[in-house]
């Protein structure tokens, strides 16, 4: 188990895009943009785990009785 603390999304974000900048800079040398890739990976994997795990919570809406019920909005 990791003892870091896990990244937000935002953090994931930024480092992604600060990923990007470098390898179109295109002056990287291939080992460094390699690994640059592999981390690049590892966040675009992180960010789009967390955006579906907020998308399953906004399936369902809380109820005052505290029960979880399918959200579904009501056409007027």
């Amino acid at each position: 188990m990791s003892e870091e603390k896990e990244m937000t999304f935002e953090e994931a974000m930024k480092k992604l895009e600060k990923i990007v900048e470098k390898l179109e800079e295109g002056n990287v040398p291939l080992e460094e943009a390699i690994a640059f890739f592999q981390e690049g990976i590892k966040l675009s994997k992180l960010c789009h785990d967390k955006l579906q795990h907020v998308e399953k919570q906004l399936e369902y809406m809380l109820r005052e009785d505290g029960e979880l019920v399918p959200f579904s909005p009501e056409e007027e």
